[in-house]
């Protein structure tokens, strides 16, 4: 499991179903929806296979980019300037994983 693989950071399985609250304003339409963050910003936020190869991968090329890097990345196009409206879902996040 990914999880067991970076001690780091945190993973948190939301039901949007169940917690449709949780995710506030933001449009889920394809499932399963990933969302990965760093500190406030949002990297990722869409649909994404099962696939742990795929979500590693994906999750490693975020993980090494550089911080000048990762914050032209988040505003690159006008879809990742949008996501980052998500951030403040960090701090929920937190709060239900203790």
């Amino acid at each position: 499991m990914l999880a067991s693989r970076f001690t780091d950071t945190a993973f948190r399985w939301v039901d949007i179903e169940d917690e449709a609250d949780w995710i506030g304003h933001a449009e889920v339409e394809n499932f399963p929806t990933l969302l990965i963050l760093h500190d406030d910003r949002v990297l990722f936020f869409g649909p994404m296979l099962p696939q742990p190869g795929i979500l590693e991968r994906t999750f490693n090329a975020l993980r090494e980019m550089r911080e000048e890097d990762l914050s032209a990345y988040v505003t690159g196009n006008a879809e990742r300037q949008a996501w980052q409206s998500l951030g403040s879902l960090r701090t929920r996040l937190l709060a239900q994983r203790s």
